[in-house]
């Protein structure tokens, strides 16, 4: 026998439609409300069809639509023989939690932006989500590129005709075999034309098979982290270097240990119970020095020894402006303790999101495996199109391309810097990449500059900014700028440069 209800018959009053929108929808959300909020109790009977619609001056049709959705969503049930009727909602929420009330949001969403202010007021937060409120990026500049933005490529000079006939001739007949799930390395025409490049320009011995294809570099640095790293390991970083691979680090539960930076590159001698080390050994992120043969040396003895690891970024090693790019560190490596990082990003542009490692044979597998379980495998079209690219040509020509302009925009920026501003260095020889750091005697000064760049629309970084929070050094020694001179054309640099004279004086 049917429990008796003791719900309130049903009440329209309050359902107030507006004729000019879609009738059907706005009368599911009255009714849906009125579920949630407790005005229509469980078990109470609604009217048919047929006279909710003469009740409300509507048209059947629009009633029917109505309850037909809210049966789909379960809050309401047909009894055969019966009509219909309120779900059993106080079972339910019984069911998922004690207590719960059924004053629930009567909104279409139960997401608000409050949810994501301040992780640390939630009572269960998890590890991962604790560490990610402390090693974040910040928001990427937006907008189209400007003098002096960092990490920037000269873009415009593109040749996005040419990439956008390769990418129209792949999609307008694609082959079947290419759309469905393919390789997680990535497709292995690209992999043989990047082992090839890397051969001929970098000396890097190494096959098709050790790579494995990313979303940039950042992917590849968080693909290291997350199968080389457990919770506690010690992670050697450049100290002022680059925030993000860090924070990825930090994120995979390691501890950041911040080696410091002279002229030689990345100072070893505190690696001895570090698990990782990660180096931009050919230009080094912010501040542009290389790193010495010998502590090169140094690094891969240590990781020899202590079984250790190396990730090699080479963001921007296409960039020397003097002799051929110089030899990784990973053609030294006899061990197979090096990871090569390389990007498409310094070359082309950063949206392409391109990039790849290049791994000791023995971790080619695990690597891939982990990959697949992250994002399957890559798109296939910008694979294929960048593969086409390079096997016509197109790449190593747009290459020199880009070292001619940078090398021009970098002259621009050399003859041009302010020499007569207190406290300000002057602009160092440039001999590779596309920034330069120039020195500033104290912190206070640094601040002011950057601010009266901004005040004139111009892009200058602290190089305060690249510092870990918790270093040892005092806060007068961080201080410095940071430029990119290959973001826009020459004389785009040549009128920031007089914009930040006269502020600057």
């Amino acid at each position: 026998m049917r429990e008796a209800s003791h719900a309130l018959p049903f009440d329209p009053a309050g359902i107030i439609l507006d004729r000019r929108r879609g009738l059907s929808q706005q009368l599911y959300q009255a009714l849906r409300a009125r579920v949630l909020d407790g005005r229509l109790g469980s078990g109470t009977r609604l009217p048919a069809t047929r006279d909710l619609a003469a009740i409300l001056g509507l048209s059947r049709n629009s009633v029917v639509r109505a309850y037909d959705q809210l049966y789909a969503e379960g809050f309401i049930e047909s009894r055969v023989g019966d009509g219909t009727y309120v779900s059993q909602l106080e079972k339910l929420s019984t069911q998922l939690s004690t207590g719960l009330s059924l004053g629930l949001s009567t909104g279409l969403s139960t997401f608000s932006p409050s949810d994501t202010e301040d992780l640390s007021s939630l009572a269960a937060v998890s590890v991962p989500l604790q560490r990610l409120k402390e090693h974040h990026l910040p928001p990427p500049k937006s907008g189209a590129p400007r003098a002096f933005r960092v990490g920037v490529p000269a873009y415009d000079l593109f040749p996005f005709d040419v990439w956008a006939k390769l990418h129209a001739g792949f999609w307008r007949n694609p082959d079947p075999s290419a759309l469905g799930y393919g390789d997680p390395a990535g497709e292995l025409a690209l992999r043989e034309l990047i082992a090839t490049y890397l051969r001929r320009s970098r000396g890097l011995s190494c096959t098709a098979e050790q790579i494995l294809i990313t979303h940039g570099a950042q992917e590849a640095i968080s693909l290291c982290a997350q199968l080389l790293l457990q919770s506690g390991d010690a992670v050697a970083v450049e100290n002022p270097g680059y925030r993000a691979a860090g924070h990825a680090f930090a994120l995979a539960g390691a501890q950041l240990r911040g080696m410091p930076v002279d002229d030689e590159g990345m100072d070893c001698t505190g690696l001895a119970d570090c698990r990782l080390a990660y180096v931009t050994p050919a230009h080094q992120y912010p501040t542009g020095v290389t790193m010495s043969l010998a502590r090169r040396l140094a690094l891969l003895a240590w990781a020899e020894r202590e079984q250790a690891w190396i990730i090699e970024d080479d963001y921007d090693g296409e960039y020397r402006y003097s002799g051929a790019p110089l030899a990784p560190l990973a053609t030294l490596d006899r061990q197979g303790r090096v990871l090569y990082v390389g990007t498409f990003g310094k070359i082309a542009f950063p949206a392409l999101r391109l990039g790849y490692l290049v791994l000791p044979r023995h971790l080619v597998q695990a690597f891939s495996r982990g990959r697949a379980l992250a994002v399957r495998h890559s798109e296939v079209g910008t694979q294929w199109v960048m593969a086409q690219f390079m096997a016509l040509g197109h790449f190593q020509r747009h290459i020199r391309r880009m070292r001619r302009a940078a090398l021009a925009r970098r002259d621009v920026l050399m003859a041009g810097w302010p020499l007569d501003v207190p406290g300000l260095g002057a602009m160092p020889e440039v001999a590779a990449g596309l920034h330069v750091k120039v020195d500033v005697d104290n912190f206070a000064r640094e601040q002011a500059l950057v601010a009266q760049a901004q005040a004139v629309g111009v892009e200058v970084n602290p190089l305060s900014s690249f510092w870990l929070e918790d270093s040892q050094v005092p806060v007068d020694k961080r201080a410095g700028l940071v430029l990119g001179f290959a973001a826009v054309p020459q004389a785009q640099v040549a009128d920031a440069l007089m914009r930040l004279r006269k502020a600057w004086r």
